[in-house]
C-alpha cells in the first residue's frame, strides 16, 4: 500500500504540468489553447473509446457487454443531466436572463471535465493499488503505463479549464485537486469489487463521450477559418491516435 500511495502521488503531480503556462504571455497562451482544445477533445474521446471502454469490458466480462453499454449510456445521460442542472442553476442565479450561456463567466463544460477527470483519476488509483497487491514489478509497470496515458490528458485538461474561463492559477489548483482523487482510489481500493470498478469505468467513458461530443467539439466548430479548422481537425485526430498508440506501447 505504501508503494501504491507513493506511485499515485507521483502520478497526481503530473497535473501540475500547467505551472509551465503561468509564465507565458497572454497571446502565447491563446495560441497554445487554440491547439490544446482540439487535442484535448481527441484525447478525451480516445480515452473513452480506446481505454476506459476496453478496460470496463475486461472487468465486467464480454458476456456482460450489454450491461457495459447500459452503464456507458447512463454515464452519458448523467453528464447531460449535470450540464442541464448547471445551466439551470446559472440561469436562476442571473435572473433567468436570455442567452445565459453567453453571459456565464465559467463555461459549463469546465465542471463536467472536472467531474469526469476526478472519477477517472479515482479509477487510476484503484488500478495502481490493485497492481501493487500482485507484485512491486507489476505495480511499477502499471504506474508507468498510467503516467504515459495521463500526461497528454493532463495537458488537455489544464487547457480546457483555462479556455472555459478559469484563471491559470485556479485551473492549476482544481486540476491538481481532481488528480488527488487517485489517492482516494488507492485507499479505498480494497473495499471495491471488480464489478464496481467496471461500473465506474463505464460511467466515466459515457461522461467523457458526452463531454467531447456535446461540449468540446462544438467549441472547435466555432472556428470559421478553413485553414485553422483543418489544423484543429488534425490535432483532434492526433489526440485520438496518441491515446491509441500509448495504449499499445504501454498496456495497463
Amino acid at each position: 500500500m505504501l508503494y501504491a500511495i507513493l506511485a499515485v502521488t507521483a502520478v497526481s503531480l503530473l497535473s501540475l504540468i500547467g505551472v509551465l503556462a503561468l509564465s507565458l504571455k497572454e497571446t502565447t497562451l491563446d495560441r497554445i489553447l487554440f491547439a490544446i482544445l482540439p487535442f484535448s477533445a481527441g484525447s478525451i474521446l480516445g480515452a473513452a473509446y480506446l481505454n476506459l471502454l476496453l478496460e470496463a469490458i475486461e472487468f465486467l466480462g464480454e458476456e456482460q457487454l450489454s450491461t457495459t453499454v447500459l452503464y456507458i449510456t447512463l454515464g452519458f445521460l448523467g453528464f447531460f443531466f449535470l450540464e442541464r442542472f448547471i445551466y439551470w442553476y446559472h440561469g436562476h442565479v442571473h435572473g433567468n436572463q436570455s442567452h445565459v450561456e453567453e453571459k456565464m463567466t465559467i463555461k459549463k463544460f469546465v465542471y463536467l471535465n472536472l467531474i469526469g477527470d476526478a472519477i477517472h483519476n479515482l479509477i487510476d488509483g484503484m488500478t495502481i493499488a490493485a497492481s501493487f497487491l500482485i507484485s512491486i514489478a507489476v505495480g511499477l509497470t502499471t504506474t508507468v503505463a498510467v503516467i504515459f496515458h495521463e500526461l497528454p490528458q493532463e495537458i488537455g485538461d489544464y487547457g480546457v479549464l483555462v479556455y472555459g474561463g478559469f484563471t491559470r492559477f485556479k485551473a492549476l489548483l482544481f486540476n491538481f485537486l481532481s488528480a488527488l482523487t487517485a489517492i482516494v482510489g488507492t485507499l479505498i481500493s480494497n473495499y471495491f469489487l471488480e464489478d464496481s470498478v467496471g461500473l465506474l469505468m463505464s460511467l466515466t467513458a459515457g461522461g467523457f463521450i458526452y463531454l467531447a461530443a456535446a461540449e468540446l467539439i462544438p467549441e472547435i466548430q466555432k472556428e470559421e477559418n478553413i485553414g485553422k479548422s483543418i489544423i484543429q481537425f488534425g490535432l483532434f485526430v492526433f489526440g485520438i491516435v496518441l491515446i491509441w498508440s500509448l495504449g499499445i506501447l504501454f498496456p495497463e
